[in-house]
């Protein structure tokens, strides 16, 4: 029996060399560099071939969808903890995300499902089978899996994973510059100074991975989630609840009467708010123990403070904003689109509001309302103040004058909704 069992390892073994010398020599001359980076790979030191991930077996390009796609279970098969981590954080619900936001199935196929736009990063995020299968029916055939956003093809470097430089390509820009808040940091400054040499190797100096990921923990999430809303609302602050209040209507999470609309349901799905006070103190707290690390337990806490103030003011002024439009809206200045639930602005229309002053709140939300509390928890004032409130001040501002405009075009005054 176990001289059976040895022939049959045996067999299996040199059935898998076989097939990865038989990918190996074809793909040396298709595309050499994939084949460096997989040789150079802790799989290739451990004998993990070609046909361990790529089941199958094809020819040429022509017959390569018989090979079986890619996913986040394929890696989970080796690294079933890691999966396990993933798939309870956000990351593993951003395919799920970007298809919440009603605006994205209007876009362009090659932005979206060709991957170009939103679902360039949010491909990360697990699909269903079903979903994959509707993908590759719209000649999507490639960026399946989710590991390799960070882990890329096909060296899948634990130490490249562990760089910052691993989030630059999706934490930037627009409505989520995180690497450009983190880099000019005093954080960011001292890592990258340490990662070319300039400061010692021991120097502390946090990156991404050290406060998203501790120890290694692929379950990442936030206290705020993306949107920067929570629930219960703060019953101390009249003001603050009333803002988000106003934020989550035009969220379309509540109605204009403020009862829970079937959005709420996509947005737990989602994970990109905090819906429960347990929820958020959990990822507080974790955040408060990494920043304990190098602060001291009063400064950290002082630190995060400021930044939920710093929220509490900006909602304060996009408030004013959605109030102002939903008084158009009211009085019949603005006609309500076809696509609307409800006379009232739609924060997450993006770039298809329908009206140019909608534009100005969709910027005023989701870029600089964005800018200005990110850049407070990645401890950079420039971002707090001039990319994020003094912009939403003057968003607030242009907002006034255009619905003052639009008013006397249509002989109405202001109203006191």
């Amino acid at each position: 029996m176990m001289r059976g069992l040895l022939v049959s390892l045996m067999l299996l073994l040199c059935t898998s060399v076989y097939a990865a010398d038989k990918c190996v020599s074809c793909h040396k001359e298709v595309t050499p560099n994939a084949v460096k980076d997989w040789q150079l790979s802790r799989h290739s030191e451990n004998d993990v071939s070609c046909d361990t991930c790529h089941e199958g077996d094809h020819s040429s390009a022509k017959d390569v969808d018989k090979l079986v796609t890619i996913t986040a279970e394929t890696c989970g098969g080796c690294h079933g903890d890691r999966l396990d981590q993933f798939s309870k954080g956000k990351h593993a619900l951003a395919w799920a995300a970007v298809n919440a936001m009603p605006t994205t199935h209007a876009q362009p196929m090659a932005l979206n499902q060709g991957m170009k736009g939103c679902t360039g990063c949010h491909k990360l995020g697990i699909k269903t089978d079903a979903e994959i299968a509707k993908l590759k029916e719209q000649g999507s055939k490639f960026g399946h899996a989710s590991c390799d956003a960070c882990h890329t093809r096909h060296t899948f470097s634990v130490k490249e994973a562990q760089q910052p430089q691993a989030c630059q390509t999706c934490h930037m820009g627009f409505d989520h510059p995180q690497w450009e808040m983190w880099s000019s940091s005093k954080h960011g400054v001292r890592y990258l100074l340490k990662q070319n040499g300039v400061l010692p190797e021991g120097t502390p100096a946090p990156t991404c991975q050290t406060c998203h990921m501790v120890d290694g923990d692929h379950e990442v999430r936030t206290a705020w989630g993306f949107l920067a809303v929570r629930l219960p609302l703060p019953e101390d602050d009249e003001q603050w609840k009333a803002d988000q209040v106003t934020i989550l209507q035009a969220l379309g999470v509540l109605d204009p009467k403020g009862q829970p609309t079937g959005r709420l349901d996509v947005i737990k799905a989602a994970d990109v708010a905090r819906l429960d006070k347990a929820s958020f103190d959990k990822e507080r707290n974790k955040m408060l123990a990494v920043c304990g690390d190098c602060h001291s337990a009063n400064f950290a806490r002082n630190q995060l403070d400021n930044a939920d103030k710093l929220i509490r003011d900006l909602d304060h002024l996009l408030a004013q904003a959605i109030r102002i439009i939903t008084g158009l809206y009211q009085d019949g200045i603005i006609a309500k689109p076809e696509s609307y639930a409800y006379a009232f602005p739609d924060l997450l229309t993006f770039q298809d509001a329908p009206t140019t002053i909608e534009q100005t709140l969709f910027e005023m939300h989701l870029k600089h309302r964005m800018r200005g509390f990110q850049g407070a928890f990645h401890a950079n004032p420039d971002y707090a103040l001039w990319y994020g409130w003094s912009e939403m001040v003057r968003d607030l501002q242009e907002i006034k004058e255009k619905a003052a405009e639009m008013r006397a075009a249509h002989g109405k005054s202001a109203s006191a909704h």
